[in-house]
């Protein structure tokens, strides 16, 4: 990606009431905000104007130009093994799940999530050169309880631990399913929907309570090079719940509860932010919620990074729609750092030191021949030859024996390793 940041986008929800007198977007990617464009007969000393540039500001788009335009690049470096994250970010019903997996009844209404498996596995059928191994995750934070949605209804609950391995956050006891196409990895994506937790909202009908972080893990090996190293990338979709004012939404019972975690979640995510963004702080209090531990490698981290602020361009969402628009300026504020993540095999390693040792043993022996050094060995020491040599050493230090032709360095590190077992 060109950014070495986080790269943020504005997408407008489409409403017949845009309130066109308070939000204005203009062709440079900005949207520009007024609460009292018309307030008049008295003196206000509040701020009414706000400006907010963006990378991109998507209004009436398609599917297909939000996926192009944001997504499409940051799978084909996961291909090469560099970390990605489409990040959906915005007040309740302002249509972050519709970016994030899209429509099932309308083909042309698919969201980030199979447009990218699509465009994965065709670009994985054109590598003839690569081995490519595809694998899913699907987990919700609900109430700050970790949930495995790609759970067998036979298995037996676990518990979701979060923890770090060399720097790279893992969630111990998720399932990672393989997919071998395209139809499979879409049948994972729809099982994990129909496990996550939704409720009847004032602002939507069929209201995300809970967030959720889609992962599709990519192992990529050559087919043509028998070298030991492979990358290993993840791609995660992260669907934000909304944030929402509860004396505004009038939410009780179980929904207030949600929302009130969700508030709290996204309060710690702005916190981190900030803190990510302060390249003064020395601490970033990443742990201090579960949704902010697992998005560690997501925020300026070792991956590139899209954020979508949904926004909900009404006159009656216009101080959520500034709430959102706020936090997509401090996320444009945090450095991303991608690298590519080559490991290594240890099993072809090993194998591949043997092949190195040996051919330096033969280059070795072919000198030794040239040199007329015929009766060099570089192999271990035998009993028998461990033996001759303690008694030339001995007789070395009664005074027999003048000099000890030193022929190698593997013969001067034994001959240290017997003189020390006769002296002690």
């Amino acid at each position: 990606m060109a950014h070495n940041r986080v790269k943020v986008v504005v997408r407008v929800r489409p409403t017949n009431s845009f309130a066109h007198d308070n939000i204005e977007i203009l062709e440079e990617s900005k949207v520009v905000m007024h609460s009292n464009k018309h307030a008049v007969g008295h003196i206000n000393n509040q701020v009414s104007d706000w400006s907010f540039p963006m990378d991109r500001v998507f209004h009436n788009a398609a599917q297909e130009s939000v996926y192009n335009d944001c997504v499409s690049q940051i799978v084909d470096k996961a291909l090469d093994g560099y970390n990605g994250t489409v990040m959906a970010y915005g007040q309740t019903g302002a249509g972050k799940t519709f970016t994030i997996t899209g429509s099932t009844e309308n083909f042309q209404e698919r969201g980030m999530i199979p447009r990218a498996l699509s465009h994965l596995f065709q670009s994985i059928n054109s590598m003839i050169e690569h081995s490519v191994i595809v694998r899913v995750s699907y987990m919700e934070i609900y109430n700050e309880i970790l949930t495995d949605l790609l759970a067998s209804e036979d298995e037996e609950p676990k518990t979701l631990t979060i923890s770090e391995d060399a720097g790279v956050t893992i969630v111990k006891g998720l399932n990672v399913r393989l997919a071998n196409n395209e139809e499979e990895a879409l049948n994972l994506l729809f099982e994990g929907e129909t496990n996550r937790v939704i409720a009847e909202h004032a602002l939507n009908h069929a209201s995300s309570r809970s967030h959720c972080v889609f992962t599709v893990h990519i192992e990529s090996r050559s087919r043509t090079q028998s070298s030991s190293n492979f990358t290993l990338s993840k791609l995660n979709f992260v669907d934000l719940a909304g944030s929402e004012r509860l004396g505004k939404t009038k939410s009780e019972g179980l929904t207030k509860k949600e929302a009130m975690y969700i508030n709290q979640s996204l309060t710690f995510l702005e916190q981190v932010i900030i803190a990510v963004a302060d390249r003064k702080r020395e601490h970033v209090p990443f742990r201090q919620s579960k949704l902010t531990h697992v998005l560690k490698d997501s925020i300026g981290g070792n991956c590139n990074t899209v954020m979508i602020a949904n926004i909900w361009g009404e006159s009656g969402q216009l101080e959520e729609t500034i709430s959102t628009l706020r936090f997509g300026t401090r996320m444009m504020c945090v450095a991303n750092e991608p690298l590519q993540n080559v490991h290594f095999d240890p099993v072809l390693l090993v194998k591949e030191y043997e092949q190195e040792i040996k051919s330096l043993k033969m280059e070795l022996a072919m000198h030794d021949t040239l040199a007329n050094r015929s009766n060099v060995s570089y192999e271990t020491y035998t009993e028998s030859q461990q033996f001759d040599l303690q008694q030339m050493i001995r007789r070395y230090i009664s005074g027999n024996l003048t000099d000890i032709e030193i022929v190698n360095l593997r013969q001067v590190k034994e001959i240290f390793k017997q003189f020390k077992m006769i002296v002690l």
